[in-house]
């Protein structure tokens, strides 16, 4: 829970905490709790709370009373058993870079997010990431032991198209 004054330490990794301003933690806070309300600005998820969700983004606001889906809109009552579909979560919510530069922290680049919103909006930059450090390794290891099919490992083959975000790969045209 949130306690008035406290500003907790922010989980930020050590190689990242130069990219930071030195007064994060409160701005963080004034996202979060205050221009936020201590609600996520995506579905509306409310902070340090347990939520009753679907797994499909619905979730009942103990608040106000009625099913919400995803996006924070009021839906209607699901139909099925939603005591065998639901489950419990914690909320938590994060302060997000939505330009995802930790060095750029205009307000209006800032966002109170719950975890399942950040993630899903941080999706397709670790996708993209995720495909620049596999590019890089391959490429490191082009540069020191010459190209991996040579060296026995023709199983490393070109990035899946599933780990990209569309189809304007280099390799989508080969098939």
């Amino acid at each position: 829970m949130h306690h008035a004054g406290a500003v907790p330490l922010m989980p930020i990794r050590a190689e990242h905490v130069f990219l930071y301003p030195i007064d994060w933690p409160q701005l963080s806070h004034h996202v979060r709790f205050v221009r936020a309300g201590g609600r996520c600005e995506h579905c509306g998820r409310p902070h340090g709370e347990r939520v009753f969700h679907l797994g499909d983004g619905r979730w009942w606001d103990r608040g106000r009373l009625y099913w919400r889906n995803g996006q924070g809109r009021r839906v209607r009552r699901p139909t099925g058993d939603i005591l065998a579909d639901g489950a419990w979560t914690p909320v938590v919510l994060a302060c997000a870079h939505l330009n995802h530069d930790p060095s750029d922290s205009a307000l209006h680049q800032l966002a109170a997010l719950c975890q399942r919103c950040h993630m899903i909006y941080d999706g397709p930059e670790h996708r993209r990431r995720r495909w620049m450090n596999a590019h890089y390794r391959r490429a490191i290891g082009d540069l020191f032991y010459g190209p991996y099919p040579e060296r026995g490992a023709d199983w490393i083959g070109p990035t899946p198209l599933s780990m990209l975000d569309d189809n304007r790969s280099l390799y989508a045209k080969l098939r």
